[in-house]
């Protein structure tokens, strides 16, 4: 190899050399970013997301923003810290009854996960039992459990339809949820009147007069006070 190539080879791997020294202090400098973040309390990251959006976190309207932020968030989000089985299992009472139970107008509120803003709305629930019914409060508790997370209401729908019928074994079940979303009323389309309808029919909902002796029910206006 001649003197003009060895000279090129040394300025190559020079450069090579170069390069390792910062790739490993980037990395070093990502993975230390990534353990403070790991370690940092909520309120210290809401105290500096405050900050990134152009915020004085030390004003006196946002010094304890951090903390009720935190505290929203938890109770928003309790829903992951309660098993829907130990609930239903815990009301489940033996009765000769074949004819559909409905629970309408249930109210809900939940976090969309794609942006955590608001979607609320109303839940209808309705089974045919099969031997077994639950607890008539314990519905409106199902349905909390999975609305304090953050959620998509298409899953929501079917997360309440399959644990009714994973539990209790009904000869169908049957969920309607109707929602607006804070995500397309506030940003995005900012359309001020739309609304979400899903539906999650299982075993006899499938049927069609089920479903249509179902939905008409739900739709109907109560005439008269309790």
């Amino acid at each position: 190899m001649n003197d003009a190539k060895k000279d090129v080879m040394k300025d190559v791997m020079k450069d090579a050399r170069m390069n390792v020294v910062p790739a490993k202090a980037n990395a070093a400098r990502a993975a230390d970013h990534v353990s403070a973040l790991s370690h940092a309390s909520i309120e210290e990251l809401i105290h500096e997301m405050l900050r990134r959006l152009g915020e004085d976190p030390e004003r006196e309207g946002l010094l304890r923003t951090p903390v009720r932020v935190h505290r929203s968030l938890e109770f928003l989000t309790k829903g992951y810290h309660e098993d829907p089985l130990t609930l239903l299992n815990g009301a489940l009472f033996t009765v000769e009854y074949d004819e559909m139970v409905i629970v309408k107008d249930i109210e809900m509120f939940s976090l969309c996960e794609h942006h955590v803003l608001p979607f609320f709305g109303k839940v209808h629930v309705a089974y045919i039992p099969n031997g077994k019914v639950i607890g008539l409060s314990k519905i409106p508790r199902l349905v909390e459990i999975f609305a304090r997370r953050l959620q998509v209401q298409e899953r929501l729908t079917t997360q309440i339809a399959e644990t009714i019928q994973d539990v209790i074994q009904p000869l169908g079940v049957g969920v309607v949820i109707e929602a607006r979303h804070l995500c397309m009323m506030m940003r995005g389309v900012e359309k001020q009147h739309s609304s979400a309808v899903t539906s999650a029919m299982l075993g006899a909902f499938r049927d069609l007069d089920t479903r249509s002796e179902f939905l008409s029910l739900i739709r109907e206006k109560q005439t008269r006070d309790y």
